[in-house]
């Protein structure tokens, strides 16, 4: 039912058109066009893409191949089975935490943050409501689940969610079943466990600087019940010395290539969240969690002082989270919902104090920080909050009170209303065409592009196209966004993102305007970046003055406002 919810909401709204969909689908058409390790990047000729993670385009470019489906439809079938997958490893999940209600931690994929609702209360429109609720602490990015899925961009940390869950369920499921497996149980559970672990890197680089340490919290816990920290028989150790260094193993031919500018350090948060704006992202799960921790907290009030220096440090939101993350420590009961809590509690309140220092500049030092490390702190704060409120549930007797047959009705009124949501909600953008072709649209907006495109998609060879280099987030870089063809230069900032100066993206710039407007060097400066082939279409003319040597090229396509040239080698 979530796989089939995604799927109408693409079909809705199809479009690789805005955000970050050029780039998501140019990676994608790139590898189903060549598939080699690294890939090629479909923006910088000549380059791979050893400097992002492309793990998540990686392996929905192979279930596009081997099912026959092109890349414009591969990336609208993407989400659905993200979503899908998610759930299935929250459902999961839930049926190790909860006897009653276990499909309340897949709530965690669904619901909004507190701002979504404080948006849709003062009546803004549905876009608003969705761009705003993202963007609530200043000068950052609170994404959530369920915004992610509908604004739809098939990026990294989207693809990562299904991995999450994953691991979350193997490692909740050895601290709670250690005892029960075999030998061999064991070692398939950290075989896998190694597989989810290392592969983050891959899929979304930044998870894996969280879930590494929830591994090892996992891991010396496992060993803490089963062995009490000693050499014991059922080996309860293993988790903990066997799964990380197993991890890096499985994968270390990818880390070795790995060539991305990384972080540049730790630097400590000048200007912290204003609380109202911290509660607004993580209020709903704070309230749960400060509720839980009640009792602890009427017994022992003198624990609330553990907020006070943050409070006098100037990081009022980080004494928020404190409160619950000192009464749950103070337990020692470290079950797993009090660990998940535990461990999404740090992470929001660490974000508060430290960020790390990468290239987006003084305005923004904290965006990608914040940006990467809620979605997981989402993660293990979900669904500890919602397994909370599935004991509340079971305490209260809610289910006995339920009238007969409800526990049949309740589920198909579940999948109804999933069903009809994407239709009753109007996840349509304005660029929707109710198709799964995610290219469709150009037939209607950009025609002669369109047909120029579907030409080149199916040309034989390995080729480097020149096109127009307009920036970032526009409608250039449309040719190698679409096709996977490398050009010499597509969006300039993303480049400059993953390769900083030694990429040199100005001169490429500066060298793709002189092709199309110096026709003297037009040939000797697109051989330069083993150019085979150069295109000139609306979005050229617009740009540049164009004016190239036709006589000394072989035109190879001219229809509908097109052209575009064979380069001599």
């Amino acid at each position: 039912i979530p796989f089939l919810f995604m799927l109408e909401v693409r079909w809705i709204n199809p479009t690789i058109s805005y955000a970050e969909k050029f780039m998501d689908h140019a990676i994608l058409a790139s590898i189903m066009r060549q598939p080699i390790v690294p890939p090629l990047d479909p923006w910088y000729a000549g380059g791979t893409l050893d400097v992002y993670y492309y793990l998540g385009y990686w392996m929905n470019g192979a279930l596009g191949l081997v099912s026959g489906v092109p890349s414009t439809v591969a990336f609208n079938l993407a989400l659905p089975t993200v979503l899908g997958l998610a759930v299935v490893a929250l459902y999961a999940l839930g049926h190790l935490l909860l006897d009653r209600y276990r499909w309340l931690p897949v709530l965690a994929l669904f619901i909004p943050n507190p701002s979504a609702i404080y948006h849709i209360l003062i009546g803004d429109a549905w876009f608003d409501v969705l761009w705003g609720s993202t963007r609530t602490i200043a000068n950052t990015i609170n994404e959530y689940p369920i915004f992610s899925m509908l604004w739809s961009d098939v990026h990294p940390h989207v693809m990562s969610f299904f991995n999450q869950g994953f691991l979350l369920f193997l490692l909740v499921f050895a601290y709670m079943r250690w005892g029960n497996l075999s030998m061999r149980g064991r070692a398939v559970l950290c075989g896998l466990a190694a597989l989810s672990l290392g592969s983050m890197p891959g899929f979304n680089s930044w998870d894996v600087l969280v879930y590494a340490p929830v591994t090892l919290v996992f891991g010396l816990l496992v060993w803490r019940r089963y062995g009490n920290f000693s050499w014991d028989s059922e080996k309860s150790w293993m988790v903990l010395a066997a799964v990380p260094p197993l991890a890096i193993a499985t994968y270390l031919p990818f880390y070795l290539q790995l060539n991305s500018p990384g972080v540049e350090g730790i630097g400590i948060v000048p200007i912290p969240s204003e609380p109202v704006e911290f509660l607004l992202v993580h209020g709903f799960f704070l309230a749960v969690l400060v509720a839980y921790c009640a009792p602890d907290i009427r017994k022992r009030p003198y624990l609330l002082l553990a907020a006070v220096p943050f409070v006098l440090a100037g990081y009022p939101a980080a004494a928020i989270a404190a409160v619950p993350l000192v009464y749950l420590l103070a337990r020692r009961r470290f079950s797993a919902t009090d660990t998940l809590a535990i461990l999404g509690l740090v992470i929001v309140l660490a974000t508060e104090l430290i960020y790390l220092v990468d290239n987006m500049g003084e305005t923004y030092f904290r965006m990608n920080t914040v940006f990467k490390f809620y979605l997981p702190a989402w993660f293990l704060m979900g669904t500890a909050s919602l397994t909370v409120i599935g004991e509340w549930l079971r305490g209260a007797g809610i289910g006995r009170r339920m009238p007969a047959g409800a526990d049949r009705v309740l589920p198909v009124l579940a999948a109804v209303i999933l069903l009809v949501a994407p239709f009753a909600i109007n996840v349509d953008f304005g660029y929707g065409s109710h198709t799964l072709d995610g290219a469709a649209y150009l037939e209607g907006s950009h025609p002669g592009d369109a047909a120029a495109i579907a030409f080149l998609r199916t040309f034989p060879g390995d080729h480097v196209i020149v096109e127009a280099e307009g920036g970032d987030y526009t409608y250039y870089s449309r040719v190698s966004s679409f096709t996977g063809i490398p050009a010499v230069i597509g969006m300039p900032f993303h480049e400059y993102m993953w390769r900083g100066d030694e990429g040199r993206i100005s001169e490429r710039s500066a060298d793709v305007r002189a092709i199309y407007e110096q026709p003297a060097r037009t040939i000797d400066l697109a051989r330069t970046y083993n150019a085979t082939l150069l295109y000139v279409g609306a979005e050229e003319r617009d740009r540049y003055d164009v004016s190239i040597p036709t006589e000394a090229l072989e035109l190879i396509y001219d229809a509908e406002g097109v052209r575009i040239y064979r380069i001599p080698a």
